[in-house]
């Protein structure tokens, strides 16, 4: 199962989420084994690559995920000149096809979608494009699909099938084209039988072939001969390609609608995935297909979060009461959505997001309990040591008996559930309960899920986050380096920042993820964010009241969700008194590279002058001095790098130091020190008096260039 999905405009997409709560954070990733971030137009852009939080959520449940190249029809502005521009070849090399492959290594994503169908290529243009993929696949671990559109004569022909007309696009005698192909929506049974037979006379499987079904207007109304593709008793006959399923989400009135049509196409009618009886023709792709699991090795955690919501909990804290998407925090989504026996009444699971432990969301169980209700939950495959623990967090309406029972199976009986009794609560909030599992040591959980059993007219309880670990649940150390790479003033009481950091030394592969928060001055905290990744961009922090600045933590939490101490960093308010204390002020420095780019121009308030507008110099050693007149209290630097002027970021200085004096007879005394540094604007929040301030600088750019270029050199304080 592949689909290709836009999470929104090829200009919208940001990396780490955003304050939408509404977004299209796709919970069935059960279903599909590769998913196409779609996207590119003549006005955006041809080649779009996913974004981290697509790519985060994806891996984690085991799903590949590809870019896409789309090349236009003319009629929606397409141009035949790009196709020749990407397919222009430099030696031996094909230079758009290396960096296809490089920006996919890097960003760690698994390939990419080729849509060509700008008409008026011709053969030769099409061979190239062959021998571009075969190129590209070479680089490394790249693939490629490629969209049944242009044939090798080079007209864009759609085929519906793999005819003799596309097939070199796959296969081309030995050589492996590309490593799938999606088939345009017209196909037929007697078509996918042909490409069924043509795919195996090259080698090939039939279900490296997706016969696509275009969803994106009607959703699961859309009308597919699904006896074709999946015909009844019989293998399929090809893989399933599906166009555009976040129909869900755009045709809906909100998110609770959403939800319920999300379900409604990937598990039926009835919620159920072992029950897809109904009169309609879309039985839900549940009918077809059964679920996956990456539920594959210890730790496993899930707090149910969808990767969005309303406010976020930090165990069981609100630490923010705003709204919120991220899937790079979104969890491993139950397996099956949902699978209840029982012999009366059934209890109905739910996604909840009114109370969370940790996110946004939590699972709930309502209903008329009047029967022993079994609820299925993950399918897995855990092995248990002598210290496995399963613990659980639940949530009651009243202090009491909980009725529930954590329900495990194991590989050798899987269907048989080994049941171990949660108690009772004793407040109304989150309690956690953790089970010893080390009785079935050298066994592995098939299953887990819960049980409820006894009497209750109006059964409500929530489980805020389920967890298999080994021995206790294990911290990271705090992240370390926290940096403030840059700040933009919006107004004078909000700010957007850029934030980096260096991951704890001892906790490779530990981390899941790390949570970024401002203290308040009531010695409570407020969540900003949170990423897998070593650095954070900040879109809004607010000052409040006249605090002159604002301590910033960052904390690591590990994959059993333990947590670090904090790492901080400040970010200064400007005051009323608050200026720039360098500026106009004497300069010195090591050298400068001409007439023109002087000392005085790092300390001219300006970077609109183009590139003279800087102080330059390319000495063996690099600083640059002010005197600031007299000692001053300074509260942050700044420095404007290459990137600030315009000129190319590649030139944003890399290493550098901050130092003051009090007067010339003090020794230097380091204020800030960087490494690794790539942004056009820094910011370095201090609190000192000096009345010299020296830059140095060990590495001038990101790349061989000597040259050290200074916009402006800052010193804010009063």
């Amino acid at each position: 199962m592949a689909s290709l999905v836009s999470f929104g405009p090829t200009s919208n997409n940001p990396s780490q989420g955003s304050d939408n709560p509404h977004y299209y954070a796709f919970g069935h990733w059960q279903y599909i084994d590769k998913l196409v971030f779609w996207g590119g137009s003549a006005g955006e852009g041809l080649i779009l690559a996913p974004n981290a939080t697509v790519i985060d959520a994806a891996h984690r449940n085991g799903v590949k995920v590809y870019g896409t190249v789309f090349f236009p029809p003319t009629a929606y502005g397409g141009q035949i000149q790009w196709v020749r521009d990407f397919a222009q070849k430099s030696g031996g090399r094909y230079p758009v096809a290396d960096k296809l492959a490089q920006v996919a290594q890097y960003y760690g994503f698994d390939g990419w979608f080729i849509n060509q169908e700008t008409a008026g290529g011709d053969a030769a243009l099409a061979t190239e494009l062959r021998e571009e993929m075969r190129y590209a696949r070479g680089l490394g671990p790249v693939e490629f699909m490629w969209y049944d559109a242009m044939t090798e004569s080079g007209a864009v022909s759609w085929q519906d099938a793999l005819t003799s007309a596309n097939d070199s696009f796959l296969q081309e005698g030995t050589r492996r084209t590309s490593d799938s192909m999606f088939l345009d929506f017209g196909w037929s049974a007697s078509g996918l039988d042909s490409s069924r037979t043509l795919a195996r006379s090259l080698g090939r499987s039939e279900y490296e072939l997706f016969s696509g079904i275009d969803t994106e207007a009607n959703g699961y109304n859309t009308s597919v001969p699904w006896g074709s593709v999946f015909p009844a008793g019989k293998p399929h006959v090809t893989s399933l390609g599906i166009y555009r399923p976040e129909w869900t989400h755009t045709s809906s009135a909100g998110r609770a609608d959403s939800h319920a049509r999300e379900a409604r196409y990937w598990v039926g009618a009835n919620g159920d995935p072992s029950d897809t009886t109904t009169t309609s023709a879309w039985k839900g792709l549940a009918h077809y297909v059964p679920e996956s699991s990456a539920v594959t090795a210890k730790p496993f955690v899930t707090s149910f979060g969808a990767g969005q919501g309303d406010f976020f909990h930090s165990a069981g804290v609100r630490v923010s009461s705003s709204g919120w998407n991220n899937l790079s925090l979104q969890d491993v989504p139950p397996t099956y959505r949902w699978l209840v026996s029982s012999t009366g009444t059934r209890l109905t699971p739910s996604i909840d997001f009114t109370d969370a432990y940790e996110g946004g969301s939590s699972l709930r169980l309502t209903g008329t309990l009047d029967a022993v209700n079994t609820v299925r939950l993950y399918q897995t495959r855990l092995p248990v040591a002598a210290d496995t623990k399963l613990s659980m967090v639940v949530k009651t309406p009243t202090a009491g008996p909980t009725r529930l029972q954590a329900a495990v199976s194991f590989t050798d009986a899987p269907t048989t559930f080994t049941t171990l009794d949660l108690g009772s609560t004793a407040t109304t909030g989150w309690e956690r309960k953790t089970l010893d599992l080390s009785a079935h040591n050298g066994r592995t959980i098939a299953q887990i899920g819960l049980r409820v059993s006894g009497s209750v007219p109006s059964y409500d309880v929530r489980v805020g986050q389920i967890a298999v670990y080994d021995g206790t649940v294990d911290r990271t150390a705090a992240p370390t380096g926290v940096t403030v790479l840059g700040t933009t003033d919006v107004s004078p009481t909000r700010k957007s920042l850029r934030l980096s950091w260096t991951a704890p030394a001892s906790a490779a592969g530990s981390v899941h993820h790390y949570e970024v928060f401002r203290r308040n001055a009531d010695g409570t905290r407020t969540f900003l964010g949170g990423t897998p990744n070593d650095a954070y961009f900040v879109s809004r922090l607010d000052r409040v009241g006249s605090e002159s600045a604002t301590t910033l933590d960052i904390e690591a939490v590990s994959t059993e969700y333990g947590r670090s101490p904090a790492a901080t960093t400040t970010v200064a308010w400007s005051s009323a008194t608050d200026a720039n204390l360098a500026l106009n002020r004497p300069a010195t420095a090591s050298g400068q590279c001409n007439a023109a780019e002087t000392p005085a121009k790092a300390v001219n308030g300006s970077v609109s002058g183009g590139n003279a507008d800087k102080w330059c110099t390319t000495t063996t050693a690099k600083w640059l001095e002010a005197d600031l007149g007299s000692p001053r209290t300074l509260n942050r630097f700044v420095v404007r790098h290459a990137g600030a002027g315009g000129e190319d970021t590649a030139w944003n200085t890399r290493d550098f130091t901050i130092k003051v004096r009090g007067s010339t007879a003090d020794p230097w005394v380091t204020a800030a020190t960087v490494t690794g540094n790539t942004a056009a604007t820094t910011t370095h929040p201090v609190t000192l008096t000096a009345r010299h301030i020296r830059l140095e600088i060990t590495r001038p750019t990101q790349t061989g260039d000597a040259a050290a270029r200074i916009y402006e050199f800052e010193a804010w304080g009063s």
